[in-house]
């Protein structure tokens, strides 16, 4: 084999693998939404837990990725998102009461996918909480469009930050304890992508 075609075998083995990263990454956030959890006051999903923890593993560049693919398959119809397809689908779903919360999760994925692409490791707690302080920032300051003022924190903030709590706390545990073989198989920098 010439030199020519070793690279692009490596070069579409490398593509293949971001692929099926993103894939797993859209599966993974799509089953987190589908999950429910007892808990006090409402039950939880599992996505911001999901969210965190590949943005971390990810990085700012394929959790970034994996949320936008994860985003526009929602967008697309597809029943992807927590609730559906029993309260909408599409579009129409992502302009209701939860498309705040949904750039939200963008914007936490591009908070958490830098500080592990670029800070020190242990920098991922306070990262991931700054992660849920834009999310509840895009979220409350949509659904204040759609709902009372009085009724903004009971509806959208109170009974779900407990449980967000934990997720992130969960999320960081588990990033900070992976082993780097793993972590290296998740980013896609290990020799047997």
């Amino acid at each position: 084999m010439n030199p020519t075609h070793e690279s692009q075998s490596v070069v579409g083995l490398k593509l293949t693998g971001q692929v099926l990263r993103v894939l797993a990454g859209v599966a993974l956030l799509t089953a987190s939404a589908k999950i429910q959890v007892p808990f006090w006051p409402v039950p939880m999903t599992l996505q911001v837990a999901a969210i965190m923890l590949l943005a971390a593993s990810y990085g700012l560049r394929m959790g970034t990725l994996t949320m936008l693919t994860y985003l526009a398959v929602g967008a697309a119809g597809l029943p992807v998102f927590a609730g559906t397809p029993e309260k909408g689908i599409g579009l129409v779903y992502m302009l209701g009461g939860t498309g705040g919360y949904l750039a939200g999760f963008l914007a936490m994925t591009i908070i958490v996918g830098f500080a592990a692409d670029r800070l020190p490791k242990l920098a991922i707690l306070p990262a991931m909480g700054l992660g849920l302080v834009a999310l509840y920032a895009l979220g409350l300051g949509w659904l204040a469009q759609l709902v009372p003022g009085d009724k903004l924190l009971a509806y959208g903030f109170t009974p779900f930050i407990a449980g967000d709590l934990v997720k992130t706390i969960l999320a960081a545990i588990l990033f900070l304890g992976a082993p780097k073989a793993l972590m290296a198989k998740l980013r896609g920098t290990d020799l047997n992508v």
